[in-house]
């Protein structure tokens, strides 16, 4: 089972109300409770087999050795911009409706005020605007994807 199938699950524990959730595989087992509908806090637990934590270290190998010279010459790139971060944890949407254009596109020019996108939180749909101005150089995130606090979503050159 990997990571977004897990966070399926716990969506989909949070949007329907579902309980508790056990899953067990091979050497994998999860619970996820959903709490109380009053719970504010909702625990996730995962136990691991040892075998899967020694083995993923291995095949994470190859790819943290060649990260790190492509993440500072990233960041050197980067570093004139201005990085627009989640103000929440939820679902980022880049469109106002399924059948919508997007708020804002690579090229597009922004004000202070404009709107960005939108992130779903407990069923609400926040519209984030923009604290800055120039023109967006990057959309850090896919449509419809899972946020966290503070994830950077979009760059800006404010020139």
């Amino acid at each position: 089972m990997n990571l977004e199938e897990i966070k399926d699950l716990i969506r989909l524990v949070s949007k329907t109300g579902i309980r508790k959730v056990d899953i067990e595989r091979e050497g994998f087992k999860l619970t996820i409770n959903g709490g109380s509908a009053n719970s504010s806090e909702q625990p996730i637990y995962v136990q691991a087999p040892q075998q899967v934590i020694q083995s993923a270290p291995v095949a994470a190998s190859p790819v943290a050795i060649s990260a790190p010279p492509s993440e500072s010459n990233s960041s050197n790139d980067d570093s004139k911009y201005i990085t627009i971060k989640s103000p929440m944890i939820g679902t980022f949407y880049r469109t106002p409706g399924p059948d919508k254009e997007a708020f804002v596109n690579v090229g597009s020019s922004i004000s202070v005020g404009d709107k960005l996108c939108i992130i779903e939180a407990m069923k609400t749909f926040n519209e984030i605007e923009s604290e800055v101005s120039g023109r967006i150089v990057k959309v850090l995130v896919d449509n419809a994807s899972p946020v966290d606090y503070d994830q950077p979503l979009f760059l800006v050159d404010p020139a």
